[in-house]
């Protein structure tokens, strides 16, 4: 079937017309041919069984029965009318009843003609009835394309209201195969149909709308899902490619001094297998001609920033310069004391520039940025300003990415002659089923195991009534000379809910741990950054016992010491959180504790989360739950759910097709990378399309 056809617009269907056109637009979205065709069924009504009147059940379950109306009567009730008919087969009797569109039904309506009926039934004064039936001549049952198996699609209150019922879209669909005669163009080679045992597109089309079997059903279903998931990885895939190809990095062959010196002697401890093999994947895209373009995923704790380090070396060894940048001042200032203590040795020069830097500190760093006098920019969004010109800028290295908008991130590119090589961090772990679909234009390496030495945070979920011993346990903690956080989801009370408010919190803290015996710290949002700095520095020195705060320090805050982490009302935060939070303690020798406190009142959801918070402490296998708690548009934020605005898979529950796809589109690229072969001009002239189109489905037909 030609692509034209399925571009012709929808009001030149038989049976549509402009006023359903306009409904058919605004409400589904579906302006050619095409879109009719790709809205696929929700459900399936199974039509296979007839069952006789004196077999039915008192379970107001959709039937279907064939049998005749013998008469009409009209009812009067208390508003209105209804129109009864009497309906019966040889086992017995039955009522049809409609409470609007009278007049049009009995005129429509014949008696004693056999029919076929559907709909549900209800049972009352020994009778049972069926409100609203669909109807059908028998003789027309039996003709039309209308299967066993009923599709049931997408629909709105204002179509349902304007007649346009699953029956007439039912209709519709069929006149749409009628006119194209069930031939459709395939979209896939035969190599993959072949290998995968795939059915053919028109079969596959026909019967996603039209289902001869539950089997036919399934092998469609997968066919279609396959397709759609194998055209994303392509697209993803080939960006991947072409980037590579076309846009030339700085190539760093040299691993010298810095690298060799620091590794060799200054390492603080000894790196773990997953952060060797993941200094090696960076080395390797360093060293080729193309930009690096990698995201390292690594769990709360796992070592990153010692890798991004050994990244900065290289850079340095090769003549560069090297900017790392983060989502908050309170983490960029952690980057930068930690930076400096671990290159101590080196005689590197580093810089520190947030929002908060004085003007004569800010001249000093443009200049020696400029003229090439310092080695390493760390700071916040003020890296992206246009005053910030790097002399030769070689590698940057984005912490906690999903907090800056890709036109952010481009800014850093254009820096240079040549973008820098791009290494993007996060410690949120990203499912990767999820991680495959949004990020699979980048290359992505995992640290997935701890330090040795690290003990497991132990986690336990505790009911508000128990707040005593809970405080008493935190005084023993202290009383051996460890520090505590108590984080609260709200700084000011919201009347709809009954949480305690961060001040009612702080207070409750100050009377149960008096002064002079004890110290607390306050952090939250609202604060100058010069107050959040003062007390973040007083926990951090262990002036301080007890940090309240709110969720403010829930990326990269790093004291060793704190042993507790207590998070009231845990019911309130997202399954991510609850993990970063945790992080958050457990960084230093000794046991450590996270503490969830609730109310009484939890949802199924709270109860999911906290019970997988005290299960495991796995930061992927916690992210699959949230992913399948929250779906991938939550998870993704709003620029990046748009990938995956998917018409028939679903990323949580194909993710086994998913990984078939992307390997079929890996195989197929790696052997003909333009997709120039004869076995694959149907991949080539469908992704054209795709890319012409913009919209998947808009050509995948």
């Amino acid at each position: 079937m030609n692509a034209n056809f399925l571009q012709t617009p929808i009001e030149y269907l038989k049976g549509v017309g402009p006023n359903r056109a306009n409904l058919l637009k605004s409400e589904l979205g579906i302006h050619t041919f095409q879109d009719l065709l790709n809205l696929f069924p929700n459900r399936y009504l199974d039509r296979t069984q007839f069952y006789k009147i004196g077999q039915l059940q008192r379970t107001n379950a959709e039937v279907q029965i064939t049998g005749k109306i013998t008469h009409f009567k009209t009812v009067e009730q208390k508003r209105g009318k209804r129109l009864v008919a009497t309906f019966r087969d040889d086992t017995g009797v039955m009522e049809l009843v409609w409470f609007r569109g009278q007049k049009w039904i009995r005129e429509q309506l014949k008696l004693n003609v056999p029919y076929v009926i559907f709909g549900k039934t209800n049972f009352y004064n020994g009778t049972f009835s069926m409100p609203h039936p669909e109807m059908e001549l028998q003789k027309d049952h039996e003709k039309s394309l209308r299967s066993a198996m009923q599709a049931v699609y997408p629909s709105t209150e204002k179509l349902a209201n304007s007649g346009v019922t699953n029956r007439v879209i039912n209709t519709l669909m069929q006149e749409l195969f009628m006119a194209s005669k069930n031939r459709f163009s395939e979209t896939l080679s035969e190599s993959i149909r072949n290998s995968l045992k795939l059915l053919s597109k028109s079969e596959a089309l026909f019967n996603i709308h039209f289902p001869t079997s539950q089997e036919k059903l399934a092998r469609s279903q997968y066919r279609l899902k396959f397709e759609e998931l194998f055209y994303i990885q392509l697209q993803l895939i080939r960006k991947n490619l072409v980037h590579k190809a076309k846009i030339k990095g700085y190539p760093f062959k040299e691993i010298g001094k810095n690298f060799n010196t620091f590794y060799t002697k200054h390492l603080p401890f000894e790196l773990t297998n997953a952060q060797k093999r993941v200094v090696k994947e960076i080395r390797n895209d360093l060293g080729s001609n193309a930009q690096m373009n990698r995201l390292l995923q690594g769990d709360v704790g796992s070592g990153k920033t010692i890798v991004a380090l050994l990244s900065i070396l290289i850079a340095l060894d090769n003549g560069f310069q090297a900017c790392l940048m983060a989502p908050t001042e309170i983490l960029s200032v952690q980057h930068y004391n930690g930076l400096v203590e671990l290159c101590k040795p080196l005689n590197t020069s580093i810089k520190l520039l947030t929002g908060s830097t004085k003007a004569s500190e800010r001249r000093k760093i443009h200049e020696s940025l400029q003229n090439g006098s310092l080695d390493v920019l760390i700071g916040t969004h003020a890296l992206l300003e246009d005053k910030v010109k790097f002399s030769n800028l070689g590698l940057a290295i984005i912490d906690e990415q999903h907090r800056f908008g890709v036109a952010q991130r481009s800014k850093l590119w254009h820096k240079n002659e040549y973008p820098p090589h791009v290494l993007v961090m996060t410690a949120t772990p990203i499912p990767r089923t999820l991680a495959m679909s949004v990020y699979g234009d980048l290359d992505i390496s995992v640290i997935d195991e701890l330090p040795p030495g690290r003990k497991d945070i132990n986690t336990v979920h505790r009911f508000d009534a128990n707040r005593l011993k809970v405080f008493r346990f935190i005084r023993d903690e202290i009383s051996k000379g460890r520090q505590v956080y108590m984080v609260y989801p709200l700084i000011q009370e919201s009347e709809a809910l009954d949480y305690k408010d961060l001040m009612d919190g702080y207070e409750s803290v100050v009377r149960e741990f008096p002064q002079p015996e004890y110290q607390i710290s306050i952090l939250h949002g609202k604060m100058k950054p010069a107050d959040k700095e003062f007390e973040m520095d007083r926990f951090v020195r262990g002036e301080t016992q007890i940090m309240v705060a709110t969720t403010v320090i829930e990326v990269g805050v790093n004291v060793p010491n704190a042993s507790v982490m207590i998070i009231e009302s845990a019911e309130r935060f997202g399954l991510s959180q609850l993990h970063q939070l945790r992080g958050r303690v457990g960084r230093g020798a000794e046991q450590s504790f996270c503490i969830l406190m609730t109310s009484h009142k939890l949802s199924a959801d709270a109860k999911t989360r906290l019970e997988t918070m005290t299960r495991t402490s796995d930061g992927f296998e916690i992210a699959e739950v949230d992913l399948k708690l929250r779906g991938p548009g939550d998870i993704m934020g709003t620029q990046q759910s748009g990938v995956l605005n998917l018409r028939i898979a679903d990323i949580i529950k194909d993710s086994e097709i998913l990984k078939i796809a992307r390997s079929y589109a890996i195989q197929v690229l790696k052997d003909d990378p333009v997709l120039r072969k004869p076995e694959n001009k149907t991949i080539q002239n469908t992704f054209a399309q795709l890319t012409k189109y913009k919209n998947i489905w808009n050509y995948i037909s």
